[in-house]
């Protein structure tokens, strides 16, 4: 199995492509979507959270608060310890469950916060035989999430914080051969940008199989 991942800064566009490239039959292994349902209403995962942590992780429905949960570890690295040592291990083992069901030409490992966890265990970035991170510029970035999630200037500054700066992430890639995206075109220009990139890891995988 040859598995592409596919990381970059919070509004550079990664939803993009891996949305296009799963329309050519690549199979994505999303960790953002795999965390969201493994904290969905009444989840195991979820109720050790709570028990762990306490009532404050539910929001009045009795749902994961994400927000809520955001802003405490802002400001408390106790709790964020806590919480990824429930989250972490859980979102590897789903990541492992679904790249074993993968029977695609490659399959894309998308994790935001790739290059952030590489000292860390579980160590996801560990697991791609090729990289491919997609950049876009600050202005951008700040642009594309207040126009998605209607995020406030200092929200938006929260997340970016919690990720390394677009210069570390782009000199970490370029140490390691990654192929950078610049996504700050339109959105054919993207996709023809991707066909490209579509046809290398095609033949990428190939060649990965006959080893």
């Amino acid at each position: 199995m040859f598995i592409l991942g596919l990381t970059g800064g919070i509004g550079s566009g990664k939803s993009a492509v891996s949305d296009y490239l799963g329309k050519q039959g690549i199979t994505v292994v999303d960790a953002d979507i795999i965390a969201h349902r493994l904290t969905s209403d009444g989840s195991p995962l979820l109720i050790t959270l709570k028990k762990a942590l306490g009532d404050w992780v539910l929001d009045h429905h009795g749902r994961y608060d994400r927000a809520a949960v955001r802003a405490r570890v802002f400001s408390d690295a106790q709790t964020l310890d806590q919480l990824n040592a429930i989250i972490h291990p859980a979102i590897h083992q789903a990541i492992l469950d679904e790249l074993g069901c993968s029977q695609s030409a490659y399959t894309i490992l998308s994790v935001p916060l790739l290059f952030e966890g590489r000292h860390k265990s579980p160590n996801l970035l560990a697991l791609c035989d090729h990289l491919l991170v997609v950049d876009a510029s600050s202005k951008i970035q700040r642009q594309r999430v207040a126009k998605r999630d209607g995020h406030n200037p200092t929200q938006i500054q929260a997340i970016i914080d919690q990720q390394i700066s677009r210069e570390q992430r782009l000199d970490l890639a370029q140490k390691i051969g990654a192929d950078i995206l610049v996504n700050d075109k339109t959105l054919d220009e993207l996709h023809q940008t991707l066909d490209i990139l579509h046809q290398k890891y095609l033949a990428m995988a190939a060649q990965h199989g006959l080893k």
